[in-house]
Formats: structure tokens, sequence, C-alpha cells
């Protein structure tokens, strides 16, 4: 199975064919891989030098600025569309390994670069793994590539889960669609909070409630189309770290899309309510299988800022000297420094295994997803503190890049799932019980 040709140095895609490869590897792929082995293949190398090549080159010198400015990078996002880097191509490219470690591999070396403009141009996959996850074919071709422009108009996409009174408990989400027959319409109305490109974005994805009374059993994804009315951005969020990626309120004001939205199908959605409302299991919650998916992936996020501010630390230990040496021979240094090296390793390899559980159809039995965005998050933080601890008074300046890293490594144990609920999650998967 290959989709993937060489040109001159730079991935090309056979669009079509990537989808085929896409829309027959869910969750309903048999749970069989490759023989165990922990060598990249040669593709996986390639691409991890690639990014990491841009990461150096063009994220990391630009990476202070943006965090200043507190905008979106158009620029940069702009030359990692040139080069193929962000495209609908390369997001395709990444998702048909087999393997499933690629996409976890791109995002640790753009996120060591930096993790603002990393997300800037990363955010927009959030929204594409809702319309992969949950679209149809025919979706799926027609929005992903929307999502992404081209490399002379770049466009975003937008996943919008969250509201001012439902974060974690995504059963209190209190945006409606309606579904007008008479125009085959549907028509949503809620507000939206801390959305990635929310406002920005080309092609906002958004999850509604059709039956207010199934709780979260009874919600559904629906895209927004570019310049639909009723969508409009709302209050930007000034935030602590991640400032050069958007993040807004999205407010939906008798916002009608066509029938065709409801990601999906509506004839989909009519026999999955209609099991709910029998007392039978549903197959999962439209904002639940879009976190679930993209954990592993936020998880190498998070590795990339810890291994930064792990290197910069490590190489800052070996150049600084006091009292006649190396700040690095002295024992609680070099102790600190091996035991994040130690963190950093291990939480990488919670999130290999769980992408690689994800792309080979394993189940989630002990929530391996959670696992590893909850250890790589909380490996983050720690890592990025310690960073600070060893350069000293440099360390909390911003002339010195690790104070950016610990700031933007903290969403790392509260988006996409806080620590505490990952850690319920992972409890109820353990023991069977419901715990609260």
């Amino acid at each position: 199975m290959r989709a993937v040709t060489e040109t001159a140095g730079v991935a090309e895609v056979d669009a079509d064919q990537v989808l085929t490869e896409l829309a027959g590897s869910g969750s309903e792929a048999e749970p069989s891989g490759p023989k165990f082995t922990l060598e990249l293949n040669q593709d996986q190398k390639d691409i991890r030098e690639w990014v990491h090549g841009f990461a150096e080159g063009v994220v990391r010198p630009a990476a202070a600025e943006w965090d200043e400015r507190e905008e979106t990078p158009w620029p940069v996002i702009q030359e990692a569309a040139k080069i193929g880097l962000y495209s609908f191509e390369a997001m395709g490219q990444f998702w048909s390994d087999e393997t499933g470690l690629t996409l976890p591999i791109a995002n640790e070396e753009l996120f060591w670069g930096d993790a603002g403009i990393g997300m800037a141009i990363m955010g927009t996959s959030l929204a594409v793994a809702a319309i992969f996850g949950q679209g149809t074919p025919e979706q799926m071709g027609e929005w992903i590539p929307q999502c992404f422009g081209t490399p002379d108009d770049v466009k975003l996409g937008a996943f919008c889960a969250s509201e001012p009174d439902a974060g974690s408990d995504v059963s209190a989400i209190r945006t409606t669609a309606k579904y007008d027959e008479a125009g085959d319409e549907w028509v949503i109305n809620g507000q939206k909070a801390w959305a990635t490109n929310g406002g920005i974005a080309n092609v906002h994805v958004v999850i509604a409630s059709v039956d207010r009374e199934l709780g979260s059993r009874g919600h559904a994804a629906f895209v927004i189309p570019p310049d639909t009315k009723g969508c409009e951005q709302g209050a930007k969020v000034k935030k602590h770290g991640l400032r050069a990626s958007h993040t807004a309120d999205v407010h939906l004001d008798d916002c009608r899309v066509p029938g065709s939205c409801l990601l999906g199908g509506k004839e989909k959605l009519d026999e999955r309510l209609a099991r709910v409302r029998e007392g039978k299991k549903s197959k999962g919650q439209a904002a639940m299988q879009t976190f679930e998916a993209s954990r592993p992936t936020v998880g190498a996020q998070a590795l990339g800022i810890a291994r930064a501010a792990y290197e910069y630390a490590l190489e800052y230990a070996k150049e600084r000297r006091q009292f006649g040496k190396a700040i690095i021979e002295n024992q609680s240094i070099a102790f600190t420094l091996a035991d994040m090296k130690l963190e950093i390793d291990a939480a990488r390899l919670l999130v290999w295994r769980a992408a690689w559980m994800g792309r080979t159809g394993q189940n989630f039995e002990n929530a391996e997803g959670s696992m590893s965005k909850l250890k790589a998050g909380e490996v983050a933080v720690w890592a990025t503190e310690r960073a600070i601890q060893i350069l000293g008074g440099n360390g909390y300046t911003r002339e010195f890049p690790v104070e950016r890293m610990h700031r933007d490594s903290k969403i790392y144990t509260i988006f996409e799932g806080t620590s505490e609920i990952q850690r319920l999650v992972i409890s109820r998967a353990i023991s069977g019980v419901h715990v609260k």
C-alpha cells in the first residue's frame, strides 16, 4: 500500500488513493501489524529529518517574535504549505503509515521547534480528524482539502466542542442542532469556547446536541462551510502559553447548513439515536471519538516541548561554569538531566504504543490513549520546570526559550481532557467500576 512517491526529495501523494486507504483504515481494521520493532523504517526517518529541518530552520527563529505578538503566524504556515508540510497530502501520508508512528513523530519534531507555531500549523488536524473519523468518503473528499487551502491561499480548520459551561463534561453541551425537513437544513444555535482557529477558520466542525434528553449520546458533528451566515468569532482568548496559536469563542446564531453537512449522514444518525432510545449501547460520542483518536498525537506534541527543554538545559549545563567547573559536573544537575531523559523516553514509548494500537485496530482496554496523553503532558510540565531551574535566573527571563516552553507545556495537562479526567478514564478502564 503506497500512495506516496518521492520527487526531488518532496513527498507527493495521490489524493484519491489516500482517501480510499484512509476510509478503510478506521477502528474496524484487523488487529494486526508489523512484527515488533523499535527501529524506524526509512520513510519514517526521512519524514522526521524533513520536519526537524523545517522546525530548526524556520520555526525556531520565528518563535519568540510570534509569541510576543500573540498573532497567527501566517507567513510560517505559508512556508509550511509551500514545502508540502501543511497540506492534505502530508496529513494523508502521516496517517496512512500502517504502524501509526509517523503522525506522532512529525508532531514531536514540529513542536520541538516551537509549540505555539506548531499548534498554528497542526491545529487544523483536529477538525480533519473529526471529518475523517465520522464523515463519509464523499465528505472527506469535499471538506478535508478545504481545511488546508493551497500554498498560495492558505486556509485553516477548527474543531468546536467545548463551551463556557461544558469542558471536561461534554454531556453539558448546550449547542443545539434542529433539522428543518422542508429545506433539508440543520439550524445550529449556541456558543463554543476555546476553539483553536475559531472564527478565522475556513471550515468549522461543531459538536451539537440533536436530542438533549439523551445527553452526550445525543450529540452529532456538523461541518460549517466557509462564509456561512450565523457563524462568527467571539472574544479572542489571551493565553498563558501557545500564544502564536489563535484561540477564540465561536457564536452560532441560527446558523443554517445543508443536510449534507451532518458528518456520517442523517440515516446513520437516526439509526444510532434509535439504538440509544431502545436502551442499546451507542458506538461512541461525537466529541470523545475525536479526542480519543487524537490523544497520542497530543502526547507527541508535549514530548516535543519536553525534549526541546531537556536538550537546551543539557547544552547549557555543559557550557555554564560556576566555581571553576561546568555545572553538569555537579551531581544534582547531572541526575536531574538523567531523570529528564528517562521520563521523556518513557513517555514516548507510551505515545508510540497508543498510536500503534489505534492505527492497527487494537482496543484501548486499559485506556492506553489516555495513558499516553497523561504521561506526556505531565512530563512536559515537569521537564520544562527543571530546565528553568538548571538555567537559574536566566531560565526565568524571556531572553532564554525555556520559560516560553514552560508556559506552552501547561496546557497539555488541561486541554483535550485534563490530567484528572485522564486518570478517571484510566481508573474506570482498569477497574470496570464507574469511578466518579
